[in-house]
């Protein structure tokens, strides 16, 4: 199985600087590219009788090389893998766009989000990468020993430089403890599962909201540019550094405990996006990362050797009685406890949704038989009456 690795790197002020120069030649080359496409775009809905083909990846790199290097003598002091790999990437954030499954793309600002792919002369030792024109990097922990990887990407965090690249590993099946599981996510409990256990998120952006926005308040007067403003931001920096290590850390500890001890898992197929929608719900769900849940349980479960069953949304896992099978009509959020009317049980809701999600994997492993094979995603009405 391929997976991807990622770990920080040390780096001196003189190779921070050459780093830095990297990342703004990728960031200048994808702005570029993108005000070129953006202005193709408008030519062709304003003359829809001469249409302009829009370009791709091949022929953005020849027009950098052709009208903007030549203006740009700083893009040959970097490798010239950095322009390459930026068109490139604005090549499939188009192809994308075009295709519905993200937005338009946007132009990239300084400090946000740098990064640049070097393809080439790549060699890893013990504790240490080398790549082209910027030579070894040392690393803090040690490396994954043969490999030879084609690419790597280096991005920076705040004042932190990290390096990644693919690795291939081996999967193991690890001894399960439970054979079916259902796993409902919540903004109390993070995960309730219907064993009955129950597992809290980390909600560090919670516990450092009232650091951050007193940081935050101090910074809003000082001059922008000043010496002053670039260590406030730094400092701001840092700490959405460690509010998302916190998170990651316990999505991590959580998901790997779930696909290690656990055969089949069914999980609810959460419209994310949706709910973020909730202006009253957005911060609460974004603070404990649903979608990154479900991604980490996406891959682990290869890793371990489970199985994962991705329930429909529209599945009333919620309103449904876990003991007789009757649906309530209404359900509101303030409800916590789960009062059946007809049989009378009375239960947490969420371990109630928990078994339900529970039952729905294992209707889906009994009438589609996958028995080794992964659980796909699959609607519980739909695909389970067309298996």
């Amino acid at each position: 199985m391929i997976i991807g690795f990622k770990t920080e790197v040390k780096v001196n002020k003189n190779r921070c600087l050459l780093l830095a120069k990297h990342a703004g030649t990728a960031r200048h080359a994808w702005n570029q590219g993108l005000a070129l496409c953006s202005e193709l775009l408008k030519h062709n809905r304003a003359n829809p009788e001469d249409k302009i083909k829009f370009p791709t990846a091949i022929d953005l790199h020849k027009w950098l090389v052709a009208s903007i290097k030549v203006s740009c003598p700083w893009y040959y002091e970097v490798s010239k893998c950095v322009g390459q790999y930026a068109l490139r990437h604005l090549s499939d954030a188009f192809r994308s766009f075009f295709k519905k499954t993200k937005g338009f793309p946007n132009f990239k600002k300084k400090g946000r989000n740098d990064s640049f792919t070097l393809d080439g002369s790549i060699y890893i030792d013990h504790r240490k990468v080398k790549v082209p024109i910027i030579g070894w990097l040392k690393t803090y922990e040690q490396l994954p020993q043969g490999l030879k990887p084609k690419s790597v990407t280096i991005s920076r965090q705040a004042d932190r430089w990290f390096i990644s690249f693919k690795i291939e590993i081996e999967t193991h099946s690890t001894p399960k403890a439970v054979d079916f599981v259902g796993v409902d996510l919540g903004i109390v409990h993070l995960a309730t599962l219907s064993t009955g256990e129950v597992f809290n998120g980390a909600k560090s952006y919670k516990k450092s909201e009232f650091k951050l926005a007193r940081m935050q308040w101090l910074n809003r007067h000082k001059q922008i540019g000043s010496a002053n403003h670039r260590k406030a931001k730094l400092k701001i920096a840092r700490l959405h550094r460690r509010i998302g290590n916190i998170r990651k850390d316990t999505l991590h500890k959580i998901t790997t405990h779930i696909s290690k001890n656990h055969a089949v898992i069914g999980i609810e197929d959460l419209n994310v996006s949706g709910m973020m929608a909730n202006h009253k719900l957005a911060k609460a769900i974004a603070d404990v990362g649903f979608y990154e849940f479900r991604r980490q349980l996406e891959y682990k479960r290869h890793l371990y050797g489970s199985k994962l069953v991705i329930v429909d949304r529209f599945y009333p896992s919620s309103k449904t009685c876990s003991n007789c099978g009757i649906k309530k009509e209404s359900l509101s959020l303030s409800e916590r406890m789960f009062k059946c009317e007809h049989c009378g049980m009375t239960c947490d809701r969420d371990l109630n949704a928990s078994l339900n999600l529970e039952k729905a994997a294992r209707s889906v492993v009994s009438v589609c038989g996958l028995g080794s094979a992964d659980a796909s995603r699959m609607k519980q009405e739909e695909d389970v009456s067309n298996c």
